[in-house]
C-alpha cells in the first residue's frame, strides 16, 4: 500500500501562492487517485481537489480557479499549486490516496485508503 508525506505548507499572505507536494512510496502510484483535502479545528475535512490517475481534474468549488492540482507519475508525486490564497484557506492540508476506481470523482474523506500527516497552511490577512 502507498504511503505518502506533503510538504510545503508555510505562513503567506492573503494573495500570495503556495505550493504544497505529496510524495508517495510503496506501491504503485499509477494505480491511484489522488485528492487533496483541508481540516481547521473543529470542523469536517473538506474535499478541495481530486485527480484520476490519467490526469483529469475536480475542484471544489471554493478554490475553483484558484487552485491547481497535477501528478507526476513517473515522479510519483501530487502538487496542489494555490494562487491568490485568503484567509479562509487557513487550514491543515493532506493528500490522500484511493485506488482508482474508472469514471468516478471520489470526494468522501471514508472512501480513501491512505492519508498523509498533513501540512499546516496558513493566510493572514
Amino acid at each position: 500500500q502507498v504511503q505518502l508525506v506533503e510538504s510545503g505548507g508555510g505562513l503567506v499572505q492573503a494573495g500570495d501562492s503556495l505550493r504544497l507536494s505529496c510524495a508517495a512510496s510503496g506501491g504503485t502510484f499509477s494505480n491511484y487517485a489522488m485528492g487533496w483535502f483541508r481540516q481547521t479545528p473543529g470542523k469536517e475535512r473538506e474535499f478541495v481537489a481530486y485527480i484520476r490517475s490519467g490526469g483529469s481534474t475536480y475542484y471544489a468549488e471554493s478554490v475553483k480557479g484558484r487552485f491547481t492540482i497535477s501528478r507526476d507519475n513517473a515522479k510519483n508525486t501530487v502538487s496542489l499549486q494555490m494562487n491568490s490564497l485568503k484567509p479562509e484557506d487557513t487550514a491543515v492540508y493532506s493528500c490522500a490516496a484511493v485506488y482508482t476506481r474508472p469514471g468516478l470523482v471520489i470526494t468522501k474523506t471514508s472512501e480513501y485508503d491512505t492519508w498523509g500527516q498533513g501540512t499546516q497552511v496558513t493566510v493572514s490577512s
